[in-house]
């Protein structure tokens, strides 16, 4: 016998592969918006919830390896396979006006083409997504001591005065951060001339003066070069922003949350994404339990269904809550 025929064929093996990567993305999703909606759903916390787990995660020893491994690479590849099926696949669940295309108005055909609409909006919104939060937003950090702080670019409103008592974040506007050079600077050249009569009292001299002086300017311009101005100033302030510095990565996070959701246009581009996520990601777990020969029977696969249905309204619950409760409802002020 020939062992060739029993490989399995390449094209089996690819979307066995697509369908494991979509269950490690569910799962992700879980937790990311489960994570997401403690920014809102505990009303008085002030996303104390949210903090914890985000510190928690930031703080995992090899946090890069863990995010490429079991989300990167799961979602790039996922999405490869996925814009395949997306090009190629037809949608029956219409027809076509010339009749080339059979219309067949079945629940499960509609659900195929869903899918297939939903890839789209969730390939382009998670690189938008990953860009914005990952990239854009992503906090400057600089160790302080022992600790670390983290710099964050939001815009002002009134509400971050009481936020500021009750979380424990500084700001800076543009006028500050000029006040905090000149302070440095103010106490770096007063540090120099103690310096320069120190010298001249144990020998005198002009060279000591011109050490002394020469001390004076380095240690100026060392504010510039200093890590606290450097995060200070990573990102240039237009009008009406701060810099929001904290020594907590989940609380510099937070804000970023709250900064982005203020914005009514961007929370309802964000509502049709976190949709799209929650229909494509639990169509797709209902499909890869019958795929996968775990629900065989018709009565088992209807159960399941209605599992995935109501895990899909739950998290489309705990996503939504945190676009429209983290400013609106739970940290407005």
């Amino acid at each position: 016998m020939d062992p060739r025929k029993n490989n399995l064929p390449k094209e089996f093996i690819l979307s066995r592969l697509h369908s494991l990567t979509g269950l490690l993305i569910v799962i992700f999703l879980f937790e990311h918006l489960l994570t997401n909606s403690q920014a809102a759903l505990l009303i008085g916390d002030d996303g104390a919830g949210f903090v914890r787990m985000v510190n928690f995660i930031h703080d995992l020893p090899y946090l890069q390896v863990v995010e490429l491994t079991f989300i990167g690479v799961p979602i790039v590849y996922h999405a490869i396979i996925g814009i395949q099926k997306a090009l190629y696949g037809r949608s029956n669940s219409f027809g076509s006006k010339e009749g080339s295309r059979p219309y067949m108005p079945y629940t499960r055909s509609r659900a195929y083409t869903f899918q297939r609409w939903t890839a789209w909006i969730l390939l382009f919104g998670i690189i938008a997504h990953v860009a914005l939060f990952r990239f854009y937003l992503y906090p400057a950090e600089v160790k302080e001591g022992s600790g670390r702080l983290f710099f964050t670019r939001i815009s002002f409103d009134s509400g971050l005065y009481s936020l500021q008592d009750r979380l424990g974040f500084s700001l800076y506007d543009t006028a500050a951060i000029t006040e905090y050079k000149d302070a440095l600077n103010k106490e770096l050249g007063q540090q120099a001339l103690v310096d320069q009569r120190k010298k001249e009292i144990e020998g005198g001299g002009l060279q000591y003066n011109l050490e002394a002086s020469e001390l004076g300017k380095q240690k100026a311009k060392s504010i510039e070069m200093g890590e606290f101005y450097q995060g200070l100033t990573k990102r240039e302030l237009e009008p009406n922003q701060v810099i929001l510095v904290t020594n907590s990565f989940g609380t510099s996070q937070l804000m970023n949350v709250r900064d982005v959701f203020k914005s009514p246009m961007k929370a309802i581009l964000y509502t049709i994404f976190v949709a799209a996520a929650v229909f494509h990601g639990f169509n797709g777990l209902w499909a890869f339990t019958i795929t996968w020969g775990l629900v065989v029977k018709q009565v088992s696969q209807r159960r399941m269904l209605k599992i995935c249905i109501g895990l899909m309204f739950l998290l489309g619950f705990l996503g939504l809550s945190a676009v429209w409760g983290t400013y609106w409802i739970n940290l407005r002020s």
